[in-house]
């Protein structure tokens, strides 16, 4: 029990220690921009496949739920409110980035594996290159900039899906969804629905990156590490999500 213990400490340390290097290592030189922009192409326009079908998904599924229990009272018409507060708020940040994380967490989990097991990492430390200014910190940059994004279309892809439910189920005009839709929507609801993914970026970012560059055990070590970054990566995602939740509702 001891040793199960005293072996997530330490790896909640290693974890702690990465993610300062890797934010030290914004500022220092060399940046590699040209990684950052490959990463950016990676994670941000691969994940598009899967983010807009879900937003659009959502935002259509909120709009039946939503409208069928506000049908008792009599408010059909503010189904626009209920959708894009349920988007913008929760489902657009949280959906948007559990999809990156089982994409992109995998992936860089898997790629700095088999970088790790073939010794590849070694070999740039022995050439003079910090593995984690080359190989973190331009993954940690990209997730930062796309992740956010990435929610900002899901969100607008999921408000027309509302929007044609809206439109075609409910016989709603496009006034009244769309006024209803945007005049619900506050400041506070904005910086909420902005800050989630920046938060959950650096998390599945250095997540990956951890489980890839602590991989043992050939490519069986691989594949376990590629779990683990998943798991650990969606599951922490759900966990900050409380926390900035809580936060807000007490702003």
């Amino acid at each position: 029990m001891l040793d199960f213990a005293k072996a997530r400490v330490l790896a909640i340390q290693d974890f702690c220690l990465l993610a300062g290097r890797a934010v030290r290592n914004i500022v220092r030189r060399p940046h590699y921009a040209g990684d950052v922009f490959v990463q950016m192409d990676i994670i941000g326009v691969g994940s598009l496949p899967i983010a807009i079908p879900t937003g659009f998904l959502t935002g259509a599924v909120l709009a039946m739920q939503m409208s069928r229990a506000l049908q008792q009272y009599g408010a059909v018409s503010q189904t626009g409110s209920l959708v894009s507060l349920s988007l913008v708020r929760e489902l657009g940040p949280v959906l948007t980035s559990l999809l990156v994380a089982g994409r992109n967490a995998s992936g860089i989990a898997s790629e700095l594996g088999s970088m790790k097991v073939t010794e590849q990492i070694d070999a740039m430390r022995a050439l003079g290159t910090d593995p984690i200014q080359k190989l973190v910190t331009p993954r940690l940059i990209a997730m930062c900039v796309v992740l956010p994004l990435l929610t900002i279309i899901a969100d607008f892809v999921g408000l027309f899906g509302g929007f044609l439910i809206a439109s075609f189920s409910l016989n709603l005009t496009p006034d009244q969804y769309w006024t209803s839709a945007w005049q619900s929507l506050q400041y506070s609801d904005i910086n909420q629905g902005l800050l989630k993914p920046l938060v959950f970026a650096f998390e599945i970012a250095l997540v990956g990156c951890y489980f890839g560059l602590t991989t043992t055990g050939g490519t069986q070590g691989v594949g376990r590490a590629t779990t683990q970054a998943v798991v650990v990566s969606s599951v922490t995602l759900i966990l900050l999500d409380l926390f900035i939740t809580r936060v807000f509702l007490n702003v």
